[in-house]
């Protein structure tokens, strides 16, 4: 497209300037005309690739190979499963999935299934083991009497 757009501003501006040439130039005799540029081939839109799309939710229902049924917050949607569909993790129903997904036509299809890890509830905490009352100081033995100093 912006090639399109430079090219007519290149003949705008060319035109511009011959045709105040022209008004300046004395008459000549008539030159054959010169073949005109072969007009552009109209480029033919190209489709986009469908763009990626992601919904999470819980599996409500589920075939191997076949389709996917995702429950999510307000809304429960079923994806088409093909050959090339990445499945990361076991699925089943109940649990939490991501689906990347594009449309084909009115029909959802799955390219990727990836499965939320379960998270496994966390093991009680231990109570802690009672603390083992303190022994009561033992009173210290009695001092050795001192020897008797020698002069």
């Amino acid at each position: 497209m912006k090639k399109v757009f430079v090219i007519v501003i290149a003949l705008l501006t060319m035109v511009a300037f011959a045709s105040s040439v022209m008004a300046q130039a004395p008459a000549k005799p008539a030159e054959p005309a010169k073949p005109a540029a072969p007009a552009e081939k109209p480029k033919t839109e190209k489709k986009e690739a469908p763009k990626a799309m992601k919904a999470t939710g819980t599996v409500a229902g589920y075939e191997a190979g076949k389709m996917i049924k995702v429950k999510g917050k307000d809304k429960e949607t079923t994806f088409g499963i093909t050959g090339d569909t990445k499945v990361k993790g076991e699925v089943k129903d109940g649990a939490k999935v991501t689906v990347m997904y594009k449309k084909d036509g009115d029909k959802m299809v799955a390219t990727s299934i990836t499965v939320a890890a379960e998270k496994k509830p966390a093991a009680p905490a231990k109570p802690a083991a009672p603390a083992k009352p303190a022994e009561p100081a033992k009173p210290a033995a009695p001092a050795a009497p001192a020897a008797p100093e020698k002069k």
